[in-house]
């Protein structure tokens, strides 16, 4: 057999990703990979009823898998239409029906999330604080005291200062989760997006009562507050994408 023969009966026994790595040794090598039929022998195997078609349904048969043999990686996102300099946050919380928390927050604030926690708090919460996952904190002044006897609920919206649009975030959501080993009470809510993103849903914002023990299991000492999009978010521009998708009015 000559050395042609003896590739182009080994390379169908190869899989895709080493008979891609053939084509990177030498000229020869490649003319001879490049060969749709071993490629067409590639997509029976993954695709069985697209090669009962006459001819492949992409240009090329060797296109067709590498396009679609595995999964694609994360395209990269694209610069956000939207900066938290165009933002405002309105937050209030309530205890039964009263009032204990109303503030505009500036959306610079939110977006560096950067205070000291005050000494004394728990190093899980310390350590979750600090690590790398995307969130927005702020600093409650003065703090406030929540029994836990009481239903605590927030509401969230945001409004943008370029079009004088709101949109909400959280509407009414409770507390209903005391995490006490990082000292956290956590609400969500799903987000309303945009009738333009109809296939968009099951995205969820979260907010934590970030807060210290005092002495006390039916009383938390509420020092800060912490804002997050776990469920699809882990950075500023997807936050911003988040928010410029939602359903402004």
């Amino acid at each position: 057999m000559s050395y042609n023969e003896i590739l182009k009966d080994v390379f169908p026994l190869l899989d895709g990703t080493d008979l891609a790595s053939c084509m990177a040794v030498s000229k020869q090598w490649r003319d001879i990979a490049q060969d749709d039929y071993f490629w067409k022998c590639l997509c029976s195997k993954r695709w069985p009823s697209i090669c009962k078609r006459p001819s492949a349904p992409t240009v090329t048969y060797y296109k067709m898998f590498k396009t679609f043999y595995k999964r694609q990686h994360q395209k990269k996102l694209l610069p956000p239409r939207l900066s938290f300099s165009d933002l405002e946050f309105y937050i209030d919380i309530w205890s039964e029906d009263s009032l204990i928390f109303s503030e505009v927050i500036a959306g610079p604030v939110l977006q560096k999330g950067v205070w000291n926690p005050p000494p004394g708090i728990c190093d899980v919460l310390r350590f979750h604080l600090e690590g790398p996952e995307y969130k927005m904190t702020f600093s409650v002044d003065p703090r406030f005291s929540v029994p836990l006897c009481q239903t605590i609920s927030v509401s969230m919206l945001v409004g943008r200062k370029d079009s004088n649009k709101v949109a909400c975030i959280i509407n009414k959501s409770v507390f209903d989760y005391i995490d006490r080993t990082s000292y956290r009470a956590l609400a969500f809510d799903y987000l309303d997006f945009s009738s333009a993103y109809p296939f968009v849903s099951g995205i969820r914002a979260w907010m934590s009562l970030l807060f210290m023990d005092k002495g006390s299991e039916e009383v938390i000492d509420v020092f800060g507050v912490e804002i997050d999009f776990c469920d699809a978010a882990n950075s500023e521009d997807e936050v911003l994408w988040l928010f410029d998708m939602l359903d402004w009015n």
